[in-house]
């Protein structure tokens, strides 16, 4: 496949199939970052966070069993292979989170409504996508790296290679272990084990999550173009598909291109499936400003943490990094103080 696609359009194959299994999971299966906190603290139900739970029990079993096997060196990511920087994790959640409230939802979950025909959310991807890029290489860039520089790690920069250095067992073998006990843990209530759509949803998004590993590591190992090791993340990809949608003529195919597109095909296809395709507009001047506001927020505040609700709550937890569970403690509650100030009936100033 290589010799005859190439490089660059394998690897966004690989990005294309994980999209299209997370866009599918987000309509077919409800699986979305802010349904679910709103859910928790506004309907008491922790269905969809469960969901979350299966999606990490299964992605951190996977990414560890490849790991055990050779075929993934999650040093080459940018969650293991930096140092923590868990300030720039907590300020660039607390954005993110309270971002995402505001515009109604997060970068994965604009393309899944996107792909039902909500023209809405086309606004929260391309303010996004823009934000997210004049913060990695734009104006903003100048202050992300005066504030919250970044350097190499002298050594793996996750839980289960702390453990290992400490107790003498190998860290893949820590690494399953944990993603066990945190699924066992999620369907422990028989309620979850009596609703096999959320187990089976949130074992598809995991599997996506290490496709995407298992993809990215097998064109490092084997090609010749560099192919960096990343999995599925919804912040600068967004930037990277608009880029290449203006260009593409002069650019090269990547996996975040391919995951960017796979998300909208699947969540396009489940709405179909389901029947809930429907094409919506915003009608409301102050909503579209919140939503723009919000995408922005989302942008800035997803490079500083190395990462959105699913590049940091799925992709980076997969590996188990030390900065996952601070980003998303934080988006979390970025988010509550949104959804809060939305119902006491908060709306930017004039």
């Amino acid at each position: 496949m290589i010799e005859s696609l190439g490089e660059a359009n394998t690897a966004a194959i690989f990005g294309l199939i994980g999209g299209v299994l997370l866009g599918l999971a987000a309509r077919l299966g409800r699986f979305c970052t802010l349904g679910a906190i709103e859910d928790l603290f506004y309907g008491g139900n922790d269905l969809r966070l469960r969901m979350w739970g299966v999606a990490i029990g299964v992605a951190v079993i996977g990414s560890f069993g490849l790991s055990a096997v050779g075929h993934f060196d999650m040093t080459q990511t940018i969650y293991v292979g930096l140092e923590t920087t868990l300030i720039a994790s907590a300020v660039g959640g607390l954005v993110f989170g309270y971002g995402m409230a505001l515009a109604g939802n997060c970068g994965y979950g604009a393309l899944a409504r996107l792909g039902g025909g909500d023209l809405r959310n086309f606004v929260i991807v391309l303010v996004m996508g823009i934000a997210s890029y004049a913060t990695i290489s734009g104006p903003l860039a100048y202050a992300r790296v005066w504030l919250f520089p970044t350097k190499v790690a002298e050594s793996p920069s996750n839980i289960p290679s702390a453990l290992s250095d400490a107790s003498g067992i190998s860290a893949s073998t820590i690494g399953m272990a944990i993603g066990v006990t945190i699924l066992l843990f999620t369907i422990a209530p028989a309620r979850i084990r009596q609703s096999p759509a959320t187990i089976f949803w949130g074992a598809v998004v995991g599997l996506a999550i290490v496709s995407g590993w298992a993809g990215t590591s097998y064109l490092a190992a084997v090609g010749f173009d560099q192919t960096p090791v990343e999995s599925h993340t919804f912040s600068a990809p967004l930037g990277d598909a608009i880029f290449w949608w203006m260009t593409a003529s002069g650019q090269t195919m990547n996996f975040a291109i391919g995951s960017v597109s796979g998300v909208w095909l699947g969540a396009f296809a489940g709405s179909l499936i389901k029947g809930h395709f429907r094409w919506e507009a915003c009608e409301d001047p102050r909503e579209l400003r919140r939503q723009i506001i919000g995408a922005g927020l989302m942008g800035v505040g997803a490079v500083v943490a190395m990462g959105c609700s699913i590049g940091q709550g799925l992709s980076a937890a997969s590996t188990l990094a030390w900065n996952a569970p601070v980003t998303m403690a934080a988006i979390l509650i970025g988010a509550a103080v949104g959804l809060r100030h939305l119902i006491a009936g908060f709306q930017p100033a004039d």
